[in-house]
């Protein structure tokens, strides 16, 4: 038996176990998935506060992501392959639909007899997972016992998002891609049994298609993505490009756009590509120089853009910027629209601002993001016109046409979402480490582009690396932090097992000899 001291030794090494397993568990995990579509509830016919200048405001229930939807709605040719040189990818051509709110997702076929499914391109991560059961908002799913080719391989997988989340179990089997190959080709694949807020109303896809790196792959990075087993067996060359259509459009997931797989397409873009380097693998990571409001440089730190990365995804609706960059742009944009005054909550996207009979596009300024070219010494600049960031949401009042703002804060990245990529051809060069951005063709409102790219220019008065020092240390701190937990770890088992060793020792001497302890213990037990 163990002397009142030893017991409280005990004590003090079990709580030193409490607070071992509740620093893992709060530990920061490596990959936080930016979050992909989030359901907004329009709250009927609300009351209108008084006018505010020339807008009147509608404001309707915004959640953490912001997404633009109805008001009914609940919730996202042949062409130079620089490798191998001319490849077909007329099929690949317009075999997306969607839009940014909704998500735009392509059909594919899976398994033996085929079975169809709808599924959301999205380079913010690296999983191929598809609906394994129906659910509420999914009835077409993949059924793994009607399909001969499909295997398991007793892997159990727990995806979490910003907001969403999905278990299910990894295997592989066969798919084929309709509107780009003819051949099948064997891949992972995730069967999604339970999520939670991943499948929303009015969505219209059934799994998701994650084009990013193999870094962000669960449930570990050795597990193959889909394009890097599409390089290998359709043997292309290690690039894609996407074009999304819906650039002023309704948001009611018809609209058009392209993946093209392998290569780049010339008649989606116009003008030259512009590139820039992918600063690390995981995430499309970029590096952001800095962000004019109507021309006028927002003179921030060029780091404050690049905090904890940027990165170029699909797969999120907005633009997202980290919050002291946001809170510069709302001051310069309000500083240089032409209406005077917005409320607060316009801005954090909680209210629609509705005009008469009247597009406000004109009453807002050009946003420009400036990005390091591969030359380090030179930038380029893609602008977006107000049509891109001015988002306009049908059905709220036939007598107004309402529109929300399409930039929000983000807590820990700069995104360039759906809303931005609408503008632009954007050439994914895993091959070369870069990505380009070119002028789309489709991205017209009403016969007018909606973006433009301009450069070179000099990048002499910026600092020389305006990525944040953190992001690249980010592996070794997670490593350190594990590496000293599992020591600890280590001196908790050493303690335990010298206690219960000095225990036993104690519990072979004469129990009844008495003294101030021992007659304690006795005297509690009684």
């Amino acid at each position: 038996m163990c002397t009142l001291g030893e017991k409280q030794v005990l004590v003090l090494l079990q709580l030193l176990f409490l607070w071992t397993t509740q620093a893992l568990a709060q530990a920061p995990t490596p990959f936080i998935f930016p979050l992909k579509v989030s359901p907004i509830k329009l709250n009927g016919n609300l009351p209108r506060p008084p006018p505010v200048t020339v807008s009147r405001a509608a404001p309707f229930r915004n959640d953490s992501g912001g997404r633009p939807r109805h008001v009914d709605a609940q919730g996202l040719a042949l062409a130079l392959d620089p490798a191998r040189g001319l490849v077909n990818f007329l099929p690949m051509i317009d075999n997306l639909r969607g839009d940014a709110g909704l998500g735009y997702y392509l059909e594919m076929l899976i398994g033996t007899p085929p079975q169809k499914l709808q599924i959301l391109i999205d380079t913010g991560s690296s999983n191929f997972a598809v609906a394994g059961v129906p659910g509420p908002h999914t009835t077409s799913y993949f059924d793994i016992e009607k399909s001969n080719t499909y295997r398991s391989k007793n892997l159990n997988i727990n995806v979490k998002y910003t907001q969403g989340s999905w278990t299910g179990s990894v295997g592989e089997d066969v798919v084929t891609i309709p509107k780009g190959f003819n051949n099948t080709f064997l891949v992972n694949i995730a069967v999604i049994f339970e999520s939670e807020d991943f499948f929303l109303p009015k969505t219209k896809w059934n799994g998701i298609l994650g084009l990013a790196y193999a870094t962000l792959a669960k449930p570990s990075s050795s597990l193959e993505t889909f394009f890097d087993s599409l390089v290998k067996q359709a043997k292309i060359s290690n690039i894609f490009s996407i074009q999304m259509c819906g650039a002023g459009l309704p948001r009611d997931g018809t609209n058009g756009g392209s993946l093209v797989m392998g290569g780049i397409e010339p008649s989606l873009y116009k003008g030259d590509i512009w590139y820039t380097t992918i600063k690390r693998e995981w995430y499309y990571q970029i590096e952001i120089l800095k962000l004019e409001i109507g021309g006028q440089n927002l003179n921030l730190d060029c780091r404050e853009y690049n905090v904890d990365k940027a990165i170029v995804d699909s797969g999120t609706t907005l633009l997202h910027l980290p919050p002291k960059v946001f809170d510069a742009v709302i001051k310069a944009i309000s500083q240089t629209s032409l209406v005077s005054k917005f409320s607060d909550e316009f801005w954090t996207g909680s209210q629609l601002a509705c005009w008469k009979y009247e597009t406000p596009w004109s009453y807002f300024p050009n946003i420009s993001i400036y990005l390091r070219d591969q030359n380090s010494s030179k930038s380029f600049r893609i602008t977006i016109l107000p049509q891109l960031y001015i988002l306009p949401v049908w059905g709220i009042d036939s007598n107004y046409e309402c529109y929300r703002f399409g930039i929000s804060s983000s807590a820990n990245s700069l995104v360039i979402g759906a809303t931005v990529m609408e503008g632009f051809y954007v050439v994914f060069d895993r091959a070369q480490k870069r990505i380009g951005f070119a002028l789309s063709s489709c991205a017209k409102v009403d016969g007018v582009p909606v973006s433009e790219i301009s450069g070179p220019f000099s990048t002499d008065d910026i600092a020389s690396s305006c990525t944040s020092s953190s992001t690249s240390n980010e592996p070794l701190l997670w490593i350190v932090s594990y590496a000293l937990m599992t020591l600890c770890g280590l001196i908790f088992l050493a303690l335990i097992i010298l206690l219960f060793a000095f225990c036993s020792l104690n519990s072979s001497r004469d129990r009844n000899l008495v003294n101030d302890e021992s007659h304690l213990v006795q005297y509690r037990w009684k």
